[in-house]
């Protein structure tokens, strides 16, 4: 197992495997093969970056059977997803301001998983040798812009503002995600607690379906959707999104 982050200091980009409180410093291409310096850097003498540059966020809709069957959603044939656009990326730690147009946001701490290698058309053993790894995902909702025109769910505007899309602060590899549980705290309080294993589907079938037709390029994300619990964001609250093995990715939104 390994923790993979990216951090800026002194005005410069690095890239590292976490350990502890240090960081072993690594060059070259994370999804290429990164070899380490033999360097070290303190993790509190940096700034924490966002651990990948996705060229999408694919993120998904109705995939745990207990929200389905809260919201008593039929079980879909396929996965039910939308695109987030780059400008909502933000790292662990950066401050969101939440757009005057978003009204108020909502969160849906969920996982992520990040494709190492290009995948297109894969069967589902292919598909998850093409998972680099995992990291967290906070899937922030305007649900007043959601559907604000009854002709049109508007999906991708209600999840497309700036900043809706934070995940980090790491990428994890060697975990099996049917071990993993997600929680989401507010303001320190639990609001969401489920287990990973309650997926509709699970991560490899996931990337396989995703991939036929559709390339997935190293360093995309796919949120894997969200469970019961879900809820707004007082303003001036922080959001973390806790996975064991993973880390806590938190930010505050004023």
């Amino acid at each position: 197992m390994a923790l993979w982050i990216r951090y800026t200091q002194d005005g410069r980009d690095g890239f590292g495997r976490l350990d502890g409180d240090r960081i072993a410093v690594f060059t070259g291409e994370l999804f290429g093969d990164p070899a380490p310096t033999g360097e070290t850097v303190d993790l509190a003498e940096v700034t924490v970056a966002l651990p990948c540059r996705p060229s999408k966020l694919i993120a998904l809709w109705n995939n745990f059977h207990a929200m389905a069957e809260k919201q008593e959603l039929a079980r879909p044939e396929a996965p039910l997803f939308l695109l987030k656009p780059a400008n909502t990326y933000r790292p662990s730690g950066a401050v969101i301001a939440v757009p005057e147009a978003a009204g108020r946001a909502m969160y849906e701490g969920e996982l992520g998983i990040v494709i190492g290698k290009p995948a297109r058309d894969l069967d589902e053993t292919e598909a998850a040798s093409h998972i680099f790894g995992y990291t967290c995902i906070n899937d922030v909702t305007a649900p007043s812009i959601l559907k604000a025109d009854a002709s049109f769910t508007q999906w991708c505007r209600a999840k497309g503002l700036d900043g809706f899309g934070p995940f980090g602060p790491v990428i994890a590899t060697g975990l099996d995600p049917a071990t993993l549980t997600v929680r989401t705290l507010v303001n320190g309080r639990e609001r969401q607690n489920y287990p990973v294993s309650d997926m509709i589907f699970s991560p490899a079938r996931l990337v396989s379906l995703l991939s036929q037709g559709m390339t997935l390029e190293p360093g995309d994300v796919i949120a894997c959707g969200t469970s019961n619990g879900v809820g707004p964001i007082p303003k001036g609250g922080t959001v973390e999104v806790v996975i064991e093995g993973i880390g806590t990715l938190s930010n505050r939104f004023e």
